[in-house]
């Protein structure tokens, strides 16, 4: 029984690392962790025309790896799966980027479909 509910933990913990964090579309990627909590964009859902998420490299480090994330939050721009623009952290680990500034790169995203 011990046996089973290993192999289903390490195949669930394969099957979400395996995800993308956003495949079709633009999205926006907060990367941060639990301990900077304090720190994160509190604007992040208020952005329009794609989707968010947050994800806590602090929780699973994978993410951190995979994306490359060295200071948090890192907000990460994707379009289609591909990373497009990244925004970092200052050394007070506090985003300096503004809504507006995350805002238009969406907007120039979406009119380069066009």
């Amino acid at each position: 029984m011990k046996r089973l509910l290993l192999i289903i933990a390490l195949l669930t913990q394969t099957m979400l690392f395996s995800q993308d964090v956003c495949t079709k579309g633009i999205c926006v990627a907060e990367f941060n962790a639990s301990f900077n909590e304090t720190n994160s964009v509190a604007w992040l859902n208020k952005l329009s025309d794609c989707e968010t998420s947050r994800i806590d490299i602090a929780t699973d480090a994978n993410w951190a790896s995979k994306y490359k994330i060295v200071v948090v939050p890192t907000l990460v721009i994707f379009k289609d799966g591909v990373e497009v623009v990244r925004y970092q952290a200052n050394i007070m680990m506090q985003m300096e980027a503004t809504r507006k500034d995350v805002q238009d790169t969406i907007n120039e995203l979406i009119m380069e479909s066009f």
